[in-house]
């Protein structure tokens, strides 16, 4: 089987979500990983098998390399995306794709002068609870989808991530840190976004970090931590939009899709996993809908499907141009939150094809 050779840039805490998840692919082969800590690089070539641990300079003049995932932080993204691609080799890179519309549009015209891919998390959208939701709106589960509900809310990073000060800073906040698992999701589920109406506000100006090893640090918060706004889509739904890191316990569903016919609840879209439920019109009881789609999936099934694109030459889903929207939409709601106004967004040329139904873990088409 031919295989696409990948680097990893970046060996911190989400790295081995990659080094595990990419495992049942066997046209990826992880050829080497860098990180500015060349010792917390070899540290994870040892952990996991890699054959190479490198510099990042090194990693991206690797001409054994085709593709690099770029874990750095969100600051980060669209310098390493386009040294990435002048380097001649495809990124896919973690959420966000970039943090300003205009740096994700530099990539992306990079991109297309190079005739190279690009690619962005979050893949979870892959996993069997999404697809799942996404199969059953199709076949008209719900009827007609009318608007929809998403809430992510907790009170910050600071008391469990080991280095939570970047959520508080440009890149962060709770719509720039969770809110792609979420946009995402709900592209998949009702198509392109239109335009966006939001309120945001700093509810909590300072943050103590209690987390080791940075516990009794005080962090100025720059961005806003609190966002509430409507979406509409294209197809005229509209979506309440919740995100927050000022809220210490709720009970506000994930994401719920409001149809014509009955209601469905989809599952937590920063997992693979289920549960998905159905309450058709008439119906009393909630009905739990057997997964049509793999939920052993992980992070990296969306490299996994950009590497077999550019193998088998088919479009990937996790995409440069799908990480886009998400970054003019989440600056949209920065936009229309600081100006009381709603806002326009260049609309997505096309949504990602959904998976086929009964692969098995290791398959994607």
């Amino acid at each position: 089987m031919e295989t696409l050779k990948v680097g990893i840039l970046g060996c911190g805490a989400i790295s081995p979500a990659y080094f595990n998840g990419l495992k049942p692919y066997a046209w990826v082969e992880v050829a080497a990983c860098a990180d500015l800590d060349k010792e917390r690089a070899r540290a994870r070539a040892k952990e996991f098998g890699v054959p190479r641990a490198c510099s990042v300079d090194e990693l991206l003049a690797s001409p054994g390399v085709d593709l690099i995932i770029n874990l750095t932080i969100p600051a980060a993204h669209a310098e390493m995306n386009r040294r990435t691609l002048e380097a001649g080799k495809h990124p896919y890179v973690e959420k966000p794709f970039a943090t300003t519309p205009e740096d994700g549009r530099k990539v992306l015209a990079l991109a297309a002068e190079k005739g190279l891919r690009t690619g962005s998390a979050p893949d979870t959208f892959l996993g069997g609870g999404i697809q799942t939701a996404i199969k059953l709106l199709r076949d008209g589960a719900i009827g007609r989808p009318l608007h929809a509900f998403a809430a992510m809310a907790c009170r910050g990073h600071e008391t469990w991530h080991p280095s939570p000060v970047f959520y508080y800073q440009p890149g962060g906040g709770p719509l720039w840190d969770m809110g792609p698992y979420y946009l995402t999701a709900l592209i998949n589920l009702l198509g392109p976004v239109r335009s966006v109406s939001a309120e945001a506000a700093i509810g909590i100006p300072e943050r103590t970090v209690t987390s080791q090893p940075l516990a009794g640090t005080k962090v100025n918060v720059e961005v806003p931590t609190h966002y509430s706004g409507t979406l509409r889509f294209e197809s005229g739904a509209l979506a309440t939009v919740v995100m927050s890191f000022e809220v210490a316990a709720h009970h506000l569903p994930r994401i719920e899709i409001y149809g014509e016919e009955g209601t469905m609840v989809v599952p937590d879209p920063n997992t693979f996993h289920g549960p998905v439920l159905i309450k058709a019109k008439g119906r009393s009881d909630w009905e739990e809908v057997a997964l049509t789609h793999c939920d052993a999936v992980a992070r990296g099934t969306g490299v996994a499907d950009m590497a077999k694109g550019i193998l088998a030459g088919r479009p990937h889903r996790a995409s440069g141009e799908l990480g886009q929207a998400l970054v003019e939409i989440m600056a949209a709601f920065d936009l229309s939150g600081r100006e009381g106004r709603r806002v326009e967004v260049p609309v997505l040329a096309e949504v990602p094809d959904p998976l086929p139904a009964g692969l098995a873990l290791g398959e994607i088409d």
